[in-house]
């Protein structure tokens, strides 16, 4: 490690710490090692305040933060702007400038200064509030979970729905996905499964439980995608299974035997299917931002063995199932959809592509992309790809990328930022990570969701599943989601 000293002009501390920069100190040439990793990092404006902490232990520690003429002295292991400082900070380097961050450290009498990096600010906000499902990465302990909303404005969390308040030690439940139409706090829905299972539609504050399953379709509705214009919501129907690896770092596949697509309609309380072939497994259903087109994934898959059954051979077969992407046009007021329609046909590299998820201003499609399968959150090859619908071009997305897993991702709503969940920490829990999107698709480095503690994501033992971005916090609680889970499913009507 070269050091260059020299001595500096003393600069006093005006903050609570009375930490102050030392005049004389070694200048290194490497940047410090902090965590979560900020270094270089752009963040909207309205993000809350980036706490990191330093990674190798100090006698002592003073960071300075400064922005324009706005300067913030902290000292401690742990670097913790409040509110306040930090939006003087981002005020002075939001759309040119920076916040640069300096640390020294001491051990003994010897002063050291690390070479000094920026957090730059976007003028682009972010949608306020985060969706998620906090779960732990076992495989026995699933019933502990809940679905949670975060201010990514400051550090507010608050739990929507907790999987306990219906699940007793005779008859448990798991809840799923928690989704939005466009953001809308006011109209989202989960599933929940098993004991008292049912799809929780809020729609303009009232809460109704829908058995989505009728004679005709696969299962209840899994994935969801609602209609950015319409009340209208496409749904993919699973036959989901698990296999576990013996000799794999991949712990385990999950798999679908089957799946097709339908359409709900919440006013007519009506399901259609939309596709349905037997030797196809479509799955994933994601509308554009005009509603005139559903894009979603399938999985060609002849089945050879008539002896086992069909579960038992996707499960000897996992490898070969590989997933393309297609797209069929809606007519919103026909409400006819067209023939299906090639995107990506990712198998054709050996590849399978899941989770499509088109940006707000129609242009780019996001993957992920792995090997096989459909549920990549399990696979350490999985990446993000992004393709451009104008020029049909897709490439992985290497700005955003890990070596580790990119699983479930998504838009803000002015198309400017996504949020990926990432296994790029540690290689067991997933964590929301956000990057900012220019018009042009080009990336900015990645930064993990910001929490009051810097530890506490080293010391949080569950897994943030499935973020989704909200435009409000939903206001309904969870025992009034209880009361509603309890009582009998309003049963769907099968239209031909």
């Amino acid at each position: 490690m070269k050091k260059i000293f020299y001595i500096a002009s003393l600069v006093l501390l005006m903050a609570c710490q009375q930490a102050h920069v030392p005049t004389e100190y070694a200048q290194l040439e490497d940047l410090p090692a902090i965590y979560p990793d900020y270094v270089g990092v752009t963040v909207p404006v309205n993000m809350a305040p980036l706490h990191f902490q330093l990674t190798e232990q100090y006698d002592e520690v003073v960071t300075r933060l400064t922005a324009g003429d706005e300067e913030l002295l902290l000292g401690g292991q742990k670097v913790c702007p409040d509110i306040d400082d930090w939006q003087a900070l981002v005020g002075k380097a939001v759309g040119g400038d920076s916040i640069n961050v300096e640390i020294y450290t001491r051990m003994g009498e010897q002063w050291q200064r690390y070479a000094p990096f920026a957090i730059y600010v976007s003028p682009d906000s972010i949608d306020p509030w985060l969706t998620y499902r906090l779960i732990s990465p076992s495989y026995v302990t699933y019933e502990e979970l809940t679905i949670n909303q975060r201010c990514l404005e400051n550090y507010d969390e608050r739990v929507i729905y907790d999987n306990l308040l219906c699940s007793t030690e005779q008859e448990g439940q798991c809840i799923n996905c928690h989704y939005s139409q466009l953001g809308n706090p006011e109209r989202t829905l989960f599933h929940a499964r098993q004991n008292l299972g049912g799809t929780m539609l809020n729609i303009d504050g009232k809460l109704t439980k829908v058995n989505l399953k009728t004679v005709h379709t696969l299962s209840a509705g899994v994935y969801p995608a609602w209609h950015p214009k319409q009340n209208l919501i496409a749904f993919s129907t699973n036959n989901t299974m698990q296999s576990f690896h013996t000799r794999d770092i991949d712990k385990i596949e999950v798999l679908d035997a089957q799946s097709d697509l339908i359409l709900y309609d919440p006013e007519t309380n009506e399901v259609s299917v939309i596709e349905d072939d037997e030797n196809e497994f479509e799955t994933f259903p994601c509308w554009t931002p005009d509603g005139r087109w559903l894009y979603y994934c399938s999985a060609h898959f002849e089945w050879r063995d008539t002896a086992v059954e069909k579960s038992t051979e996707c499960i000897l077969r996992y490898k070969d199932i590989k997933y393309n992407v297609y797209r069929k046009s809606f007519d919103p007021d026909s409400r006819i959809f067209g023939p299906r329609e090639n995107v990506f046909l990712a198998d054709s590299m050996n590849l399978s592509a899941t989770l499509p998820r088109i940006s707000p201003d129609g242009r780019f499609l996001l993957l992920a992309v792995g090997g096989w399968g459909t549920f990549h959150i399990w696979h350490r090859d999985a990446d993000l790809w992004l393709m451009d619908l104008q020029t049909d071009s897709i490439a992985p997305f290497r700005e955003v990328n890990s070596p580790s897993v990119e699983s479930f991702h998504n838009w803000s709503s002015n198309g400017r930022w996504i949020v990926v969940s990432s296994r790029r920490d540690d290689g067991n829990f997933t964590r929301p990570f956000f990057a900012h999107v220019d018009a042009d698709g080009h990336a900015t480095k990645p930064f993990e969701l910001p929490t009051d503690d810097p530890n506490y994501h080293r010391e949080f033992m569950k897994s943030y599943n499935v973020p989704e971005f909200m435009r409000g916090p939903v206001t309904i609680r969870p025992q009034e989601y209880a009361d509603v889970l309890k009582e009998p499913a309003v049963q769907a009507v099968f239209k031909e």
